[in-house]
């Protein structure tokens, strides 16, 4: 059971993340956690992420906006190390509580018809949150969603940039874990043998991108949102 719904995780998890340039980390991480350790779920998502936006980066990369993923990365700077002192001193279950209600609140913002103005010391904010998620739980995503969302950013943009910037946080996140963190074998032996499903995700994914229009990208957005919120208020409760 546990090897069949590894599978099922990796594999939807992949096709989400190829056709939006989002969501592996935010489905991957909350349901590896019911297999792994945290630091064994966050680096092999890591790792698999890592994956992903080096395949993807060389076809998409035209539609990159390397002003915004400039100070997004030096922002992260920031919070990277921030991150990682987070993870190795404050109880997970207080974090997930505490991420699991901003994240609520801000979405709700959002479905309410709140916007965000693009300013360069919000992509730096942005950039630095960014950077504290995924040292601490594995989590870039949701900063980004909220921010891209509620500035009315085009799905090609999104996807694109973002897949960017994880190219640079998830390796030197990867890094930050396993120095402060140490790694397992576990880590390596089941990133390596979910390879083969990453590349079939990549494949779907690819196919499905093509035929998701602006407002269906959008109710994607809130949905995961959403989905995370709930799941990390859940767990920070129970």
């Amino acid at each position: 059971m546990d090897i069949l719904l590894f599978i099922i995780i990796i594999l939807l998890a992949s096709i989400l993340q190829t056709s939006t340039g989002f969501g592996f980390s935010i489905i991957a991480t909350p349901f590896l956690l019911l297999l792994f350790e945290p630091k064994e779920a966050i680096q092999i998502n890591l790792l698999l992420s890592l994956v992903i936006s080096l395949a993807l980066i060389f076809k998409i990369k035209k539609d990159v906006d390397f002003g915004i993923l400039k100070r997004f990365i030096l922002g992260s700077v920031f919070g990277l190390p921030a991150g990682i002192l987070i993870f190795l001193m404050v109880s997970v279950k207080e974090l997930k509580l505490i991420v699991g209600i901003i994240l609520l609140v801000l979405t709700v913002l959002l479905l309410l018809r709140y916007r965000i103005m693009k300013t360069g010391k919000r992509d730096l904010a942005v950039g630095g949150l960014s950077g504290l998620f995924t040292t601490s739980i594995g989590m870039p995503g949701p900063p980004l969603l909220i921010y891209f969302a509620g500035s009315n950013t085009t799905k090609h943009t999104l996807r694109a940039t973002t897949l960017a910037f994880y190219l640079f946080i998830y390796f030197l996140s990867m890094l930050i874990q396993v120095f402060f963190a140490g790694t397992t074998k576990l880590v390596w032996t089941h990133s390596l043998a979910a390879l083969p499903l990453v590349v079939l995700g990549l494949f779907v994914g690819q196919l499905i991108f093509k035929y998701i229009s602006s407002k269906l990208f959008q109710i994607f957005i809130y949905i995961i949102l959403l989905f995370t919120g709930v799941y990390l208020l859940w767990e920070g409760i129970f």
